[in-house]
């Protein structure tokens, strides 16, 4: 026979699992504060063990759910074995589940989890606050935020002001207003409906706000897809397809100014076709494109390789990445580890990065904001950039997720980064989506998946500062802090009154 404990956790898993619908691609937006109503619900008069465990099996089942391609990535085209796919992925899951289960344990030791000082105040600034320390502890992994589910929803509005975690604020104080309108007392649910409406009417009204403007100057550009297998890719006898793929495409974009292929497009180091890309340039020159590429390099100081993006110039610019995947292009393991997975044959070998405050690429007459893959995911790394930077570049190649969810998810995260920035996101990848998204967050064009294709339009530059750009996470941060002192002191007070 279930107990209500049970039953309680039970419904943490359903209510967890239900959370990726709220993303791409099903843009159920309206079923994150449902979810996360009722995660604070079933926090309510919990002990912190149990709240902690209630979170923590809350979020093992949404980013179980909602991160499943993880295992496609690291055993279908990692060629890591089954087992050790599963416990990775698990193991991430677990890492990311932590998180939630630490915001269900502080609310209950620290703080009221019931009545309008927690619904309102207390739980949505803790998962703020262990949201936004998930995006960068332990190297950061903000996938799944809830700010990110609100691309579609009026919400969209705050993210040039607040940025992401502004949006993920709202998204809490409007599950908190849901926990009201079902269990407050009447006065609380009319502060409830009032909350709701201030937070929604404000996020519409700021829709329609722009702060940024164009430069005057339209851009041609072109985004290449080349839809090369991930299986295919790294095989020897594909390199020449590939180029020949890639230089028919970009001959194919005569009349852009800007040409973008994907990450890593040409599967080589770059010094060993260097002859053929120097060949390319010259047929492009005489139709004035520019084209900025993916591919890799070797280091000159560590002798190993970079994931870079380059321009077809001479001299040519170089973007490095920065933001290196953990193990994927990285491993932060000990020696035994490293020799252990030599001895297996799995990757052990650690790219490069490049510099944290890399400068924009200057090409075509802009400044061109660059990250590869999900560098992405950090927008607040990004802000060095502006306002200087009046593009945005996004190369990254997805085909290692497969036809899942993931890249669906991955255009979501470009659409917040552009709005942030007030600026056009030009984004290639390898097998999609591929797609240009308006400083808005809205995307105006996208090629179909898994096709070989061209995507040529004509954006415009921006210049100017969003608020975000100048503040970047500071007011959200130090609003969740002061909240949740402010609370704290109170509760202190009240027991000090009450003795």
């Amino acid at each position: 026979m279930l107990t209500a404990y049970r039953i309680k956790l039970l419904s943490s898993i359903v209510a967890g699992a239900s959370l990726p619908l709220a993303y791409s691609p099903f843009g159920l937006f309206w079923i994150a504060p449902l979810s996360y109503a009722a995660l604070f619900y079933l926090w309510g008069g919990a002990t912190p063990r149990r709240a902690f465990l209630l979170g923590f099996a809350y979020g093992a089942s949404s980013f179980l759910v909602g991160m499943y391609w993880i295992y496609i990535s690291i055993h279908d085209f990692g060629l890591v074995p089954a087992s050790l796919a599963v416990a990775l992925t698990g193991g991430l899951v677990a890492i990311l589940a932590l998180f939630v289960g630490a915001a269900g344990w502080a609310a209950a030791r620290w703080f009221p989890t019931t009545g309008p000082f927690a619904w309102f105040g207390v739980l949505p600034a803790l998962f703020v606050l262990t949201e936004w320390c998930r995006g960068w502890m332990f190297t950061g992994f903000g996938w799944l935020s809830a700010g990110y589910s609100q691309t579609d929803s009026w919400l969209m509005g705050y993210a040039p002001v607040l940025g992401l975690h502004g949006m993920s604020w709202a998204v809490m104080l409007s599950a908190g207003a849901l926990v009201a309108l079902l269990a407050g007392a009447s006065r609380t649910r009319a502060r409830a409906l009032a909350l709701l409406t201030v937070l929604w009417g404000s996020g519409w009204v700021l829709t329609d706000v722009r702060w940024t403007e164009p430069n005057g100057r339209l851009l041609n550009v072109a985004l290449v897809q080349g839809a090369v297998p991930q299986d295919l890719k790294w095989r020897p006898e594909q390199l020449r397809p590939t180029l020949d793929l890639y230089r028919r495409l970009t001959l194919e974009s005569r009349g852009s100014q800007l040409i973008v292929w994907p990450e890593a497009a040409i599967p080589a180091v770059y010094g060993n076709v260097a002859a053929e890309l120097d060949a390319l340039r010259s047929e492009v020159e005489q139709f004035g494109a520019a084209v900025m590429f993916g591919i890799l390099r070797r280091d000159d100081v560590t002798g190993t390789f970079q994931n870079a993006l380059m321009t077809l110039t001479d001299p040519p610019s170089v973007y490095v990445k920065r933001h290196l995947v953990p193990f994927g292009e990285y491993f932060p393991v000990p020696d035994f580890v490293r020799n252990w997975m030599r001895l297996m044959s799995l990757p052990y070998v650690d790219a490069a990065p490049g510099d944290a405050l890399q400068p924009p690429l200057e090409l075509v007459g802009e400044r061109i904001a660059v990250t590869i893959c999900y560098e992405d995911v950090f927008g607040a790394e990004q802000l060095h950039y502006l306002p200087e930077a009046t593009v945005l570049v996004n190369v990254s190649n997805d085909a290692w997720f497969g036809d899942s969810i993931a890249p669906h998810q991955h255009l979501q995260i470009a659409r917040l980064r552009a709005a942030e920035a007030g600026r056009y996101l030009l984004r290639s990848t390898n097998t999609g989506v591929s797609a240009i998204i308006d400083p808005s967050g809205r995307v105006t064009a996208r090629l179909p998946q898994f096709e070989p294709a061209v995507l040529a339009d004509t954006v415009q530059a921006f210049t100017g500062s969003t608020p975000y750009s100048r503040w970047a996470n500071f007011p959200v941060i130090l609003g969740v802090i002061l909240t949740l002192l402010t609370q704290l002191a109170t509760t202190k007070f009240t027991m000090r009154r009450g003795t």
